[in-house]
């Protein structure tokens, strides 16, 4: 493993850096707060214009054809400034689950659409069980004279009020385990019996719904991938998504650290800057120790699924697990160090709590993981 970054990935970093500097103050994450499309038409064609929309999607099919660690670079700075939008439920989800589980039809229907930001998808995965494992899956998918009927209901679905289509895993068959019987299904947002409610969540600058499936009716060729098999490749989105979702709360904690850093040098009692204090200074350090293990873990996870290194699930745990334990430590003591005013609104400190919060028990939070480490180590 090349444990540095090439040229190329600098450059992206700091490529993203700057235009999310300019483009993406706390002002507009704020602003996009209060709205139902959580980011502006604008602002999404821009994302299209840099690339990020198709960054790891085939060239012949209109993306950029990067691999996952140069989305890991991407996502860093996307949680260094708390980027609102569909990005990951378009990106990472549900266009990843068309890219890897796709017919080149489908591929070819979808992949270009959405990296020009034409249209927005996203992955219907959890039920009201809220359970990550195949045997979470109980939605059935009944097949029919030329096509299929889905019927339950699909909770804590990303930014599905946006979407033009939503892919949705439901059990196809009862096999012999529970892994064998999970189809994808691509479902029109206009599809007849598809009912999409927002929910309140704890970062409002993405947003979650729930998906009703009354016998919504689709037809054959809205199947992705192979009948009854598509439990392999939806694990293989998330996995992929756990780890660029590691990387968004890596970034985050790393703007929360300099942050706390920069005020804890501003900010005196009796006489002396705040960070002159043992036990300012040894909270910040552990705070940076929590940041750069995480990133290690990352970057391994990343570089290991890129690669189909046989560890790859080991890993994309063990940074999900460090990275939602970061995120969470690192953004609790900053607001412990900024002391009253970082538990104000007005403080942009929140935000970032926020959405360590949602990202951490997205795919599974810190526990979940080490029992799949467990599992997975044969314990």
């Amino acid at each position: 493993m090349d444990i540095g970054f090439t040229e190329e990935q600098e450059l992206l970093r700091e490529t993203a850096r700057k235009f999310l500097d300019g483009e993406c103050t706390t002002q507009f994450v704020r602003r996009m707060m209060d709205t139902d499309a959580a980011v502006t038409g604008e602002f999404w064609q821009q994302l299209a214009e840099n690339g990020w929309l198709g960054i790891t999607y085939p060239e012949a099919e209109g993306g950029s054809g990067l691999g996952l660690v140069d989305l890991v670079v991407l996502m860093e700075e996307i949680g260094r400034a708390v980027m609102p939008g569909p990005y990951p439920a378009t990106v990472l989800l549900g266009g990843a689950a068309i890219a890897l589980a796709g017919s080149p039809e489908q591929r070819r229907e979808w992949l270009p659409r959405i990296a020009s930001g034409e249209v927005k998808v996203t992955l219907a995965v959890t039920e009201p069980n809220a359970r990550w494992d195949a045997a979470g899956i109980t939605t059935t998918a009944r097949e029919t004279r030329g096509g299929f009927t889905l019927s339950g209901s699909k909770m804590f679905v990303p930014d599905a009020q946006l979407a033009n289509v939503i892919v949705v895993a439901a059990r196809s068959r009862d096999g012999s385990t529970m892994e064998d019987g999970v189809s994808l299904l691509l479902v029109p947002k206009d599809a007849a019996g598809l009912g999409i409610r927002r929910l309140s969540s704890v970062d409002e600058t993405r947003k979650l719904c729930e998906v009703t499936l009354d016998n919504v009716a689709v037809p054959g060729s809205a199947l992705l991938g192979e009948l009854h098999q598509g439990w392999a490749p939806l694990q293989q989105v998330i996995d992929r998504a756990a780890v660029a979702l590691s990387a968004e709360m890596c970034g985050a904690a790393q703007r929360v650290l300099e942050m706390t850093v920069d005020y804890a040098k501003l900010r005196t009692t009796f006489g002396k800057p705040i960070g002159s204090y043992q036990g300012v200074k040894h909270k910040c350090a552990d705070m940076l120790v929590e940041i750069e293990n995480a990133k290690s873990l990352t970057y391994y996870a990343a570089w290991a699924v890129d690669e189909g290194e046989a560890e790859g699930p080991l890993a994309v745990s063990m940074a999900k697990a460090a990275a939602s334990d970061a995120g969470r430590k690192v953004c609790a003591a900053g607001i412990q160090l900024h002391g009253g005013i970082g538990m104000t609104w007005e403080h942009d400190l929140q935000l970032y709590l926020k959405r360590a919060k949602a990202d951490e028990v997205m795919f599974g939070d810190a526990t979940w993981h080490r029992e799949r480490i467990a599992r997975l180590m044969g314990a």
